[in-house]
């Protein structure tokens, strides 16, 4: 069977690679060995909480199931613009909201409406790799500038300015970023958002980890920047991680006005709406009690994140950036590598470093992480992700395997 150009230039997602490979390796196991520890994934351990369990049953219960706009329930729209106006600050209109299946979905109806084909997109690298599938699945060319330690592993105004060409077409940036926690300082961000606006181009922000932000200085939208920026970038959100609903499939995007009527239509097209009773259930997020417990997960998934990542420098495996969101540790393990006797990555990507490495700590340590190869291409084989959205014992028991084998 031919198989489209389009699909075969899609890369592998290498994350659910080590996951299978983590997953036979468990399966292998002899009896009485230490069972796989799971720091690859970025899931939150954290399900839905009981009202929003009990709201999906109820909307079975009654029958709620049948279609809804294309661009989600009216209630749902009031419900995630009252979260802006609590939790930021922000007055987002209703009408600006478009609930979608999920933040990929989100993103993939951004791309469409906004990306021509040759049209390029600046992005950092490293940066989560499905946002680069969704602008070359739109006939755009991602084009990744490198972003080391010293820029927060972000990218900045003057970044943007060096890289942009005619053909280029705007930002799409992470804050905070998969696979390292950090975010863009405010007035940074409004600089990229200001040159971005100043040349016609389109600012698009992955906030799906806004919820998960840690430190005052970082947590804010980029739908808040003065000047009339925020009702311009187009904001991409998520019941994923905040709210702790990955399988339930369920986003968002925030646009200026003059885009919703294009997404609507795309979105009638490819996907007639989200799904119902997910909609139904993420109402129930918002109720007080929901808000309670999820900002008690909120402050657990900080003392994780203050625990694990000072453990690891400790052991001589250095976070250069401490992350101020998210749930992930972006470690530089050259010096472990040197220590077990694994040479630099070669040409090939799954040759040496970090990818090497990921599966010598499955061997050892019975530990699953995730290469840099993923993220990006200026320096994959130097970095490895780990992701703290486990539950402290399990932290503690991979910071102890990882201790008796150094």
């Amino acid at each position: 069977m031919r198989i489209s150009q389009r699909a075969q230039r899609v890369e592998p997602f290498y994350v659910m690679e080590l996951a299978k490979a983590a997953a036979e390796m468990a399966r292998e196991a002899r009896p009485g060995q230490r069972p796989m520890i799971y720091l690859n994934i970025g899931e939150p351990d954290f399900t839905a909480p009981p009202l929003v369990q009990a709201a999906a049953e109820r909307a079975i219960h009654d029958g709620r199931s049948q279609y809804t706009p294309a661009t989600g329930l009216p209630a749902l729209h009031e419900a995630i613009s009252g979260w802006y106006a609590s939790r930021f600050g922000l007055d987002i209109h209703p009408g600006r909201i478009v609930v979608t299946a999920g933040a990929s979905a989100a993103l993939q109806l951004a791309c469409l409406a906004l990306i021509e084909a040759g049209d390029e997109v600046l992005m950092p690298d490293p940066c989560y790799p499905c946002n680069r599938q969704f602008v070359q699945a739109a006939e755009g060319t991602p084009v990744l500038i490198p972003s080391g330690p010293e820029d927060r592993f972000q990218l900045s105004a003057e970044h943007v300015a060096a890289a942009w060409r005619p053909a280029t077409r705007g930002v799409l940036l992470a804050s905070p970023s998969n696979p390292t926690g950090t975010s863009i300082a405010r007035d940074e961000l409004e600089r990229i958002a200001r040159f971005v606006r100043d040349q016609g181009g389109v600012t698009l922000v992955d906030e799906i980890y806004l919820g998960l932000s840690y430190e005052e200085a970082y947590g804010h939208s980029a739908l808040g920047l003065p000047d009339g920026l925020g009702d311009q970038v187009i904001s991409i959100n998520s019941f994923s991680k905040y709210f702790n609903m990955t399988g339930w499939r369920l986003g968002w995007l925030v646009l200026p006005p003059a885009l919703v009527p294009a997404v609507e239509r795309l979105a009638q097209n490819l996907f007639i709406c989200a799904s119902t009773i997910a909609q139904h259930a993420a109402l129930a997020c918002f109720a007080p009690e929901s808000l309670a417990e999820y900002e008690r997960r909120r402050a657990e998934f900080k003392a994780r994140r203050d625990h694990f990542i000072p453990a690891l420098n400790r052991l001589g495996i250095t976070v250069p950036v401490m992350p101020d969101g998210a749930f992930y540790a972006w470690a530089d393990v050259r010096g472990l590598c040197e220590r077990w006797g694994i040479p630099p990555q070669g040409r090939r990507p799954d040759e040496g470093g970090s990818w090497a490495l990921a599966f010598e700590l499955m061997r050892r340590c019975q530990l699953a992480t995730t290469p840099g190869r993923d993220f990006g291409l200026a320096d994959p084989g130097r970095y490895l992700r780990f992701s703290t959205a486990n539950a402290m014992p399990q932290l503690l028991e991979a910071l102890g395997r990882l201790e008796t084998a150094l």
